[in-house]
């Protein structure tokens, strides 16, 4: 597809399963929501996060997608909305009164071992994902959509036999473990998750 393609008809083929629409859209739109991660001073990881819960959004919300010119709007808004869900739950945001006490000289550690943890581990599950085939990575990435996809859904999505997913799915995971990115990780902390 070339960059000159409507965003109506690049709607219609997405909706439609076409991954090279797909595909064009998330490029279009991936400056956009990098520069509203940046508005809000999120870290590039942070700013990853973020990008991948807009496409997330975007492939649950797409087939609703009625006027195709909206849709720039509508990645603004997630995005936005996204970042500050981000800092609210980071605590970031922080009142300070500058004639108290010294607030803004004093260092914090806004992230506890457990959340940098977790990030590290996310990021490498995303590294992991890219060194898999594309095949493979979208069929794994369609099996975490929330509300999740029926088989015949993902079948027709990738033109794959409904009984070849299953198995499909273990080899993928098998090769997703293998990856340079994971293999460097240590075994998931045990123990108190509340």
């Amino acid at each position: 597809m070339s960059g000159s393609d409507s965003l109506a008809v690049l709607v219609s083929q997405a909706q439609e399963g076409d991954q090279d629409a797909w595909n064009t859209i998330v490029e279009r739109f991936l400056p956009l929501v990098g520069a509203i991660a940046r508005q809000h001073r999120l870290s590039p990881a942070d700013g990853d996060d973020v990008g991948q819960t807009v496409w997330l959004r975007l492939v649950e919300h797409l087939a609703h997608l009625r006027e195709p010119a909206a849709l720039p709007g509508w990645i603004r808004t997630t995005a936005r909305n996204e970042c500050l869900r981000l800092l609210a739950a980071r605590g970031r945001t922080r009142v300070v009164d500058p004639q108290e006490g010294g607030g803004l000289d004093r260092v914090t550690d806004d992230l506890t071992d457990a959340e940098l943890l977790a990030a590290e581990r996310r990021q490498a599950l995303r590294d992991a994902l890219a060194e898999l085939p594309e095949g493979r990575r979208e069929l794994l990435l369609m099996l975490l959509v929330d509300p999740p996809l029926a088989y015949e859904e993902i079948s027709r999505r990738l033109g794959i036999p409904v009984g070849s997913i299953g198995p499909t799915r273990a080899r993928a995971f098998t090769q997703l473990r293998e990856t340079t990115a994971l293999r460097h990780l240590g075994p998931e902390p045990t123990g108190d998750r509340s």
